[in-house]
């Protein structure tokens, strides 16, 4: 086994605290969205739970490869908000973290020549592109980022 740069490693401990941040997150969001009655977006946001989770999963089975310890330092609180397209609005911006992560560390190993690692963060780059889309499309579907008062999904914040 190659030695792997230890900034590679730092790239890969912060993707497995922000994974773990949005299975959070969503999950916690989940369980809110269920209290208002609004059970379509609770499984919405149970099924993101498990794509995240897997992302998270398939970062540990790398760090274990690369025979690192995975450690997620950073978990960020779980956020919420009075009504569905402010959850949106938040989910967006973890995932444009995401996004912006995988974009960088994607960058740095081709910087590097570290095709494995590089591959493995633009495979994971895509997913959370594709992820970013499908969150702007469900935001403009309910009025967007402007309409924060969509009558449907709030009004009542219980958390």
């Amino acid at each position: 086994m190659d030695a792997v740069h230890p900034r590679v490693l730092g790239y890969l401990g912060r993707a497995l605290s922000l994974e773990l941040t949005a299975v959070q997150q969503y999950m916690t969001q989940a369980s809110l969205v269920d209290l208002w009655g609004d059970q379509p977006s609770a499984e919405r946001f149970r099924s993101e739970t498990v794509e995240e989770m897997q992302h998270a999963e398939r970062i540990v089975q790398r760090m274990l490869a690369l025979g690192v310890a995975p450690a997620a330092s950073q978990l960020q609180p779980a956020t919420h908000a009075a009504d569905l397209v402010g959850l949106l609005e938040l989910n967006a911006e973890l995932e444009q973290q995401l996004v912006d992560h995988y974009s960088e560390a994607s960058r740095f190993c081709t910087l590097i020549n570290d095709r494995s690692n590089g591959d493995f963060f633009r495979a994971l780059l895509e997913d959370e592109q594709h992820h970013s889309r499908d969150l702007e499309a469900w935001l403009t579907e309910l009025g967007g980022r402007r309409n924060r008062g969509y009558a449907r999904y709030g009004g009542r914040a219980s958390f």
